[in-house]
């Protein structure tokens, strides 16, 4: 195998031709601006060839399984070994999937609790354990040994009732007397006597009554006796030992030692008996009645449990998930707040989703509602808050069975029909469950909230599987723990005398995988996350973390993996353990690609490559590729430049005074906070830092963000809990600019997004030739029909459905791929003759922003919306390029230039989460530029970050801390940056100190 991975005449998206040759086995760092080529050359060229090649030495019939990649745009490929590719994408849409299903650790705890978990009452509490008929017998000869006993089958257990419809059927098995609350009875004294029916009573078969010895024929009655009490109740048998002090147990005990066996003695004698002395438990002194079960069944509670299997703690499987929740956790119910309008009166359309024939069914509806109001003293005019609590609560949950004469018409029929009123709320559900249809389930989805499940309060698991434990911890105790705590818990469990011998032989191999993998999740700076957190829920970052851990745990060796900006998400703290991971993987006879700008892990790689000198077409060069050492004096690199000291971010020279007013946050204590007050400076630059975990996403998405959108938008994401927050009047809007996708089709792009495709259509509408012609600006749509091509419907592409296999898109074969039909294609701005630069509809979309304000120079409106484009350092992406195709970054800052482009109040509250993923520090510094314009205007930017360039940069820190997860949720410094510098007890303000100097 040669020493290098050796590419010649890589041409993919904007890569230049270029010739490079990567060390092998080494951890290679590629970096460079945003847009400059580096997913073209580590995921387009090297990951897609390496991937192809393998897949193509499969089989014909695993091929179409795995589905071949297109061949890279390359001349030639050497040394290439199997591709693995660890990206930003999130884990998994599944609400299913979790930190412990994804890493395949809660399949091994799965195991693990199923072979030496102790079984529980769920109920009860009590232990529960399943005896074979000769361990029965070794309990009764080491607990009753020259002891009398009686031995019973039970029957009832604690029922109200005469319970006297048994009495029968025990007399056809041959037996003759019971055990009746304590006192024993013939079956004819049963049947006599008075029983309060309101009253839980017990009720056991009394098999035998016999002195426990070591004779054999004892050793056989006891066996015989015993068989016969499990086999009339499948399986409990119950062992009472005589107290010969109970008179009327005794009179019956002394009546069978005369050999009168059928002459117990009279029901009012035992009456009498126990009349003067009520029936006691039959125990002798210090003896103890015990019940054995032949399966796992609680003796006391009566209930009986199945043989532990691993798909019993499996929240996917009807075997252990909650019936209730089916396993998620989390149901979706109907929220009155969201489909009440209080302020309009019910023919205003105060019942939302009543006000249209959508979800709801109209009118009809109404029509019965407006019958309902009538019998109850309201009508459709009335303002809803002014209806009583019982009218409203007819509203939404409906009459009961009362039935109303509803007349209907309509132009075929008329006339009057009885039915009942069911309520907003009841319809809405059963629709829900009813419907066929996604469109009308996506709108009732829209008057719903996410709530923890009642029944399982949110564990996912039966009571039966969550009552399983493992030295005293459930299942779901473990997947709660934050996993610095499940690894000591594991590492604990194994050098401890928490099991038993027998149970460490049998888990061995289990507990040595579980902490195994929970080493390497620690590794890579997730110690604060917990095994049942939710995959939809992670970061980009925390999810390529995870599988880069998991793979680690393969021990693979002689793989080419590739990730993308792994320190994504991570403190400065937990960078040196991520770094040292990555060498690990190296060290297994791996080589690492890793696409990365964070200036810790350039200088740690053993090779570094910087592809330039721009972005788009002004990128796609080797700069340099070399020893990071050497770049520091490459003159043609602009990060070198940084690196060298030699072009840096300034810090401000001065901090921002904000407007005197403050957005206060009071006892907040979601998650991991410790009901925290935290105050909010308005019109200030504002970062909220601290260690992976300590409570930063909490903090400002979770309560801040989800409780203002909520006041503002009525959104229905749930808010963290929190005691109040105040100052809210001193803004009027919130905008939350996150990493999700600005679109989740082909047909979504950054000219439709940022709004400044309107303009050009309206352009293009206006030239002469269009006028000419009668084309309106929706002409130019490729959403409309029109000039769209309509074989593809404008989006370009036709998808093909694969069935089991994601869709596939191909190239429209009408339009090639140009979205409009030939006519919209025909008109033109600027002249295309000779060496004219015109370009139609479809040409225009697919020139880069860059290019679109050179061409549009004249169009102000246009000017306005590309220039903030560029300004956040978007020059180089294409106007109609796919949604699809943009980064987490790049749609940040998508949705960052739209709002810039907008008009603002001055009293807008910002919010961004890691705004400088991956971004070079040049790209950086563009990005500050544009948020400090936006806090210059009087609003107010929180971002939730852990580069130091961006922290330096702020107006006022907020540092969470001090660790993660439940050692997290304190404010450990607050202040401008200087001043968090001088905190020692800051993780934060030790690394701030470093960059300040």
């Amino acid at each position: 195998m040669p020493n290098f991975i050796k590419i010649r005449g890589a041409r993919v998206h904007n890569l230049k031709n270029i010739n490079l040759e990567i060390p092998r086995d080494k951890l290679v760092v590629l970096t460079g601006l945003s847009g400059s080529g580096k997913s073209s050359l580590a995921f387009d060229t090297i990951y897609a060839e390496g991937q192809r090649r393998y897949v193509e030495s499969l089989s014909a019939y695993a091929r179409q399984f795995v589905g071949l990649m297109d061949k890279a745009d390359v001349d030639l490929i050497e040394g290439l070994s199997p591709a693995i590719s660890i990206d930003q994408k999130s884990a998994s849409h599944n609400p299913r999937s979790t930190v412990g299903t994804v890493t395949e650790i809660y399949d091994y705890l799965r195991l693990l609790y199923a072979r030496i978990g102790v079984p529980h009452c769920p109920r009860c509490g009590k232990k529960v354990k399943e005896y074979s008929q000769d361990e029965i017998i070794a309990q009764i000869l080491e607990s009753y040994l020259n002891k009398e006993i009686y031995i019973l089958s039970p029957i009832v257990k604690d029922k109200k009732g005469e319970h006297k419809n048994i009495l029968e059927p025990i007399a056809r098995t041959g037996f003759s007397r019971v055990r009746f609350d304590n006192a024993i009875y013939t079956l004819e004294e049963a049947e006599d006597m008075s029983v309060d029916k309101k009253k839980k009573h017990t009720v056991d078969v009394v098999i035998d009554r016999m002195a426990v010895t070591k004779n054999k024929e004892d050793l056989a009655r006891l066996n015989e006796a015993i068989e016969k009490a499990l086999e009339l109740n499948n399986g409990l048998v119950t062992i009472a030992p005589i107290n010969p002090s109970d008179k009327a147990s005794f009179a019956i005990a002394s009546a069978r030692r005369e050999g009168k066996e059928g002459s117990f003695i009279a029901k009012n004698d035992v009456q009498k008996l126990n009349k003067k002395n009520p029936p006691r438990p039959l125990y002798q002194e210090g003896g103890i009645e015990n019940t054995y079960s032949r399966l796992f069944a609680c003796t006391a509670c009566g209930i009986s449990l199945s043989e532990l299997e691993p798909r019993n703690f499996s929240f996917n499987s009807p075997h252990g998930a909650c019936p209730k929740c089916s396993g998620l956790g989390t149901k979706l119910e109907i929220d009155s707040e969201l489909i009440l309008n209080s302020n309009l009166t019910i023919a205003q359309g105060a019942i939302k989703p009543w006000s249209h024939n959508t979800a709801g069914g109209g009118s009809w509806l109404m029509r019965i509602l407006g019958t309902v109001a009538q019998n109850h003293g309201f009508d459709l005019n009335t303002p809803l808050k002014n209806l009583s609590p019982e009218q409203l609560n007819i509203v939404l949950f409906g009459s009961g069975d009362k039935s109303y004469d509803v007349d209907y018409a309509s132009n075929r029929f008329s006339g009057e029909l009885t039915t009942e009123f069911e309520g907003v709320i009841p319809n809405l559900e059963r629709r829900y469950k009813q419907t066929e249809s996604d469109y009308v389930r996506k709108e009732i989805e829209n008057y719903m909230r996410v709530l923890i499940c009642p029944a399982c309060a949110g564990k996912r698991l039966k009571p039966e599987a969550l009552a399983v434990r493992v030295a005293d911890m459930s299942i779901d105790d473990i997947t709660s723990l934050p996993i610095q705590e499940t690894k000591k818990f594991f590492i604990r469990l194994e050098n401890s005398k928490l099991l038993t011998a027998r149970a460490k032989a049998i888990a061995g191999q289990i507990l040595k995988e579980i902490k195994t993998r929970l080493i390497f999740l620690s590794n890579v700076g997730l110690d604060y996350l917990t095994l049942g957190r939710s995959a939809n829920t992670l970061s980009g970052g925390e999810a390529q973390r995870i599988r880069l851990a998991t793979q680690i745990g393969a021990n693979l060796m002689g793989v080419l993996y590739i990730l993308d900006e792994p320190s994504i998400g991570l403190h400065q703290k937990d960078n040196d353990k991520l770094i040292d991971t990555l060498k690990k993987l190296r060290d297994l006879g791996n080589t690492v690609i890793v696409v990365e700008h964070d200036e810790a892990m350039m200088l740690a790689a053993d090779w570094l490559i910087d592809i330039g000198p721009g972005a788009g077409e002004h990128g796609g060069e080797i700069i340099f590729s070399g020893p990071p050492a050497k770049i520091k004096a490459c003159k043609k690199s602009l990060t070198g430049k940084y690196l060298s000291g030699h072009v840096s971010i300034p810090a401000p020279k001065n901090y921002r005074r904000g407007n005197g007013r403050v957005l206060k946050i009071l006892g907040a204590e979601a998650n991991n906070l410790k009901n925290i007050d935290i105050s909010f400076p308005l019109g200030k630059f504002i970062a909220i830092t601290g260690v992976s975990g300590s409570g930063k996403s909490t903090l400002v998405t979770d309560i801040l963000a989800n409780a203002l959108n909520q006041k503002f938008y009525r959104a229905k994401a749930t808010v963290g809990k929190h005691k109040d927050i105040k100052g809210v009047g001193f803004i009027d809007k919130i905008i939350n600019i996150d990493q999700s996708p600005i679109g989740r089709t082909p047909r979504s792009n950054p000219a439709t997004y940022t709004g400044v495709f309107t303009p050009i259509r309206e352009l293009f509408a206006s030239l002469p030739e269009a006028k000419i012609r009668g084309y309106k600006s929706g002409r130019f749509s490729f959403n409309v029909v029109g000039g769209r091509c309509e074989t593809c419907a404008g989006d370009g592409l036709v998808r093909i459905e694969m069935q089991f296999l994601p869709d596939v898109y191909v190239e429209c074969d009408v339009c090639h791929g140009r979205r409009y039909n030939q006519e919209a294609l025909e008109i033109y701005y600027k002249d295309r003759r000779g060496d004219g630069d015109g370009k139609n509809i479809s040409e225009v979309l697919n020139i880069t922003v860059e290019e679109a304000h050179k061409f549009f120079k004249n169009i102000p409106l246009i000017q306005q919306k590309l220039m903030t484009l560029e300004e956040v350092g978007l020059g180089y992406i294409k106007l109609g390029q796919s949604a699809t195709t943009l980064s987490g970054g790049e749609a940040q800052r998508i949705k960052l230039a739209t709002e810039l482009s907008r008009r603002g109040t001055g009293k807008t509250l910002y919010i961004l989460d890691e705004p400088t993923t991956g971004l070079h520090f040049d790209d950086i510094k563009k990005l500050l530029h544009v948020l400090n314009k936006l806090v210059d205007k009087g609003n107010t930017v929180i971002i939730i970050e852990h580069n130091l360039d961006v922290i330096k940069s702020v107006d006022w820190i907020i540092d969470l801390g001090p660790e993660g997860g439940d050692k997290g949720g304190y404010i450990i410094a607050e202040g401008n940056p200087l001043n968090v510098a001088k905190n020692k007890t800051s993780a934060t303000g030790q690394y701030l100190a470093k960059v300040l100097k």
